[in-house]
């Protein structure tokens, strides 16, 4: 009897000790004030908004847009900050944030610091990878952009997505 009182407590202890999970998005702007992408171009701004343009030609880094189904933005998130030649997207994240602002769509872009506006291998294996992923949840990626300095690149506009 006193081994079932121990284990007992020991299960409340346990159970006590497991942290608590919290899903909160709090949109500030009304549906229809909120930004609306109608285009690469329109994407390629807002991407710029979020990124800002200090770090453009200095080192990579990756945002994503979340897009309600009238493709009006819901938010951006930067979701990498990485070196000079590379950058770390980790999809289980984007995924995540997508989940919690019930976005229906994301768009993905980042930043090639050397100015060079062509797709390299890895970032067309992220794309496809991201693709099939938010297409798992119903998601659908609108768009892979590559920002430069002077120009983007759209893998939507290239027929790539």
């Amino acid at each position: 009897m006193v081994d079932r009182y121990f284990y007992f407590i020991t299960m409340i202890e346990q159970i006590l000790m497991a942290s608590e999970i919290y899903i909160k998005y709090e949109p500030k702007v009304r549906p229809l004030s909120r930004p609306k992408i109608q285009s690469p171009e329109d994407a390629y701004l807002q991407c710029l908004y979020f990124l800002g343009l200090d770090n453009l030609t200095i080192k990579e880094e990756a945002v994503v847009l979340f897009l309600n189904r009238g493709n009006r933005v819901l938010g951006g998130y930067k979701v990498s900050s990485g070196g000079i030649t590379a950058t770390v997207v980790d999809i289980r994240i984007i995924l995540a944030i997508a989940l919690k602002c019930l976005a229906s769509g994301i768009i993905l872009a980042h930043t090639h610091p050397s100015g060079e506006i062509n797709p390299s291998h890895a970032d067309k294996v992220l794309t496809l990878k991201l693709k099939e992923a938010s297409k798992m949840m119903d998601i659908s990626l609108l768009d892979h952009l590559i920002i430069t300095s002077e120009s983007y690149y759209s893998f939507a506009d290239e027929g790539v997505i």
